[in-house]
């Protein structure tokens, strides 16, 4: 059974330490091969725009950027089809590698087999 783990992210720059602890989690369990899906919704949705993880910072933290780089190669970051539509952005908008989807394709990954999910 292949291991999965879906986070979804709704904090960015108006509560940093959720945020970082979901981008944390997320590239440490890339790095070590579980397989990934991180969802930026909510303020995270933000995070999905280039040169935005850059601007994050938290003292005593790894770069929200360099994190972000260490999921998008090994793993999957989705924002949020109606997040980002409310903040006004689209796919050609994001980072190169970052998808936009709804729900429905949250629920597939949530309740895959073998998969778990954690909510910061």
């Amino acid at each position: 059974m292949v291991r999965s783990l879906v986070i979804k992210a709704t904090a960015g720059f108006d509560a940093p330490e959720p945020c970082n602890q979901a981008f944390t989690v997320a590239a440490t369990a890339a790095a070590t091969g579980v397989e990934v899906s991180l969802w930026l919704t909510g303020e995270a949705t933000w995070l999905a725009l280039p040169g935005k993880a850059k601007e994050f910072e938290l003292p005593e933290a790894a770069s929200l950027e360099d994190l972000l780089q260490t999921v998008l190669a090994a793993g999957k970051v989705t924002v949020c089809t109606q997040c980002a539509a409310r903040r006004g952005f689209g796919a050609e908008d994001v980072v190169p590698g970052i998808r936009i989807a709804g729900a429905s394709i949250f629920v597939e990954e949530v309740t895959a087999e073998g998969a778990q999910a954690l909510i910061y």
